[in-house]
Parts: structure tokens; sequence; C-alpha cells
């Protein structure tokens, strides 16, 4: 069936433009997956019309909250509205399971050591190998962000007969050639219009000179910042909206 992805949130941390934080949805021929989960994720399935029973994976690019946060509120979801009884798998960096763990009890104390009605299991992602999760194909390589000591990762995921790579956050870094090279879909963050570089997100003047070495047959971006949202009609470049459907 080859995949078919669809942006639940196409936005960045602050809600610009309206859009809801990061979360793409995968439908293939496992099941359907999530890649990142931001905390407004579980209203942006709901508003889509989404069952979040029905997702049996979520992958985790770094644990920041707008492409994270939403876990604890999906985890609590399957337990007390949703009586999920299907397994969900999370896989993210290494120290995923402590961070789920620590902002679930934050939020809800006490429910980061809730006993789970349905099976959750968390797989710390190996960086540059290939990580079979669920019948997926996920490899992580690590880019350029700050999020403290559980590091940030761009993945590329085959499944399916194709393969789709998403940068998460990054600066610019040669990290992101072998992740993005022959994938048949590159979702690439582009927060700045302008050509800064403060260690933190992409702009567009330097990935508008990489897309060539990056070698995707295919590139979305997302992930923009006020400036960027105002001028990308006129860059002449493909980008993401809410509910933005795409085959592969």
């Amino acid at each position: 069936m080859g995949l078919r992805l669809r942006f639940i949130g196409s936005g960045d941390a602050f809600g610009t433009g309206g859009r809801f934080n990061t979360c793409f949805m995968v439908d293939d021929d496992h099941g359907r997956f999530l890649i990142d989960c931001g905390a407004s994720s579980l209203v942006g399935l709901k508003s889509q019309g989404f069952e979040p029973n029905d997702i049996d994976t979520i992958l985790i690019t770094h644990c920041h909250g707008d492409h994270f946060g939403g876990l604890t509120f999906f985890l609590m979801d399957g337990q007390y509205r949703g009586n999920r009884q299907t397994p969900l798998t999370i896989a993210g960096p290494p120290g995923i399971g402590r961070r789920i763990t620590e902002v679930s009890n934050a939020l809800f104390p006490g429910a980061g050591d809730t006993e789970w009605r349905y099976p959750v299991h968390i797989v710390e992602l190996q960086e540059q190998a290939d990580n079979a999760v669920t019948g997926r194909i996920v490899q992580p390589h690590r880019v350029e962000h700050p999020v403290g000591d559980v590091p940030p990762f761009a993945l590329r995921v085959t499944s399916s007969g194709r393969t789709l790579t998403y940068t998460g956050d990054t600066q610019w870094t040669d990290a992101l050639i072998p992740a993005a090279k022959g994938a048949d879909l590159l979702i690439s963050e582009c927060y700045y219009a302008d050509d800064r570089c403060n260690g933190q997100h992409l702009n567009w003047p330097t990935l508008s000179t990489k897309l060539d070495v990056l070698g995707a047959k295919r590139t979305i971006l997302t992930h923009l910042g006020p400036q960027m949202l105002a001028q990308v009609e006129s860059l002449g470049v493909e980008y993401a909206h809410d509910g933005k459907v795409v085959d592969l």
C-alpha cells in the first residue's frame, strides 16, 4: 500500500499560524504510527476525526514539549477514556522512558508510576543503526539541538517499500545527509526565514542550498516560524499545514 502521511500538527512550539505542535500520522502495511507527539497532539488527532487507540507506535525525535509533550495525555486517554487493550510502543532516544515518567509526574503527580491497563513498550533507539520497531526500520541520526542529556535525532523510517526522513529540530549538520539521501520524502523543519544560526533550528537560506546534497526525492517544510510562514508562499517550496495528506 505504500505510506499515507497526514500532518496532524505542523507548527512550532508557539502555535504560530494557529497550527498544532509537531505530530505526523503514518498508515502502512503494519498499522498506524505517529512521528512525534507534541503537547497538542491528542486534540489534533481528535479534531481530525482519528481514534488514538488505532495508533500502535509513536516515534519520538527529541524531548521538547512540542515534540513529546503529548505522550502523557495520549497514555492517559487510553487508560481512562479509551479503555485501550492493544499494545502501544513508544520509541525514542536513550533516556526517553525516564523523561516520560518525569514529565507525567510533573503534569499529574503519580501518573508516571501508573500501571497501565494495556501493554506499553518503551524502546531506546540505537544511533545510526537499523532498529526494528513494530515492523518498521527506524534509523536515528544524531542532530544538533539543545535538549539536555537525552540526545536529539533525525529519524529515517522505512516501511511498506517506502522511506521517509524527518529532521527533527536541528541547526544544519552533515548528519542530515545520510539520514535523507534517497528518501522518498524528507520532512524538514525550517524555522527561520533569514540566515541566522543560533544552534537551534534550520534557516531557509542555508537549507535551500543543501537540498541537492540531501538528495531526497521530495521535500516538505514544517515547523515554520512567524517570518518563514509569512514568506513561504513566495519561495516555491512545498510546505506542510495541519491536515495535509501525502501518499508515497
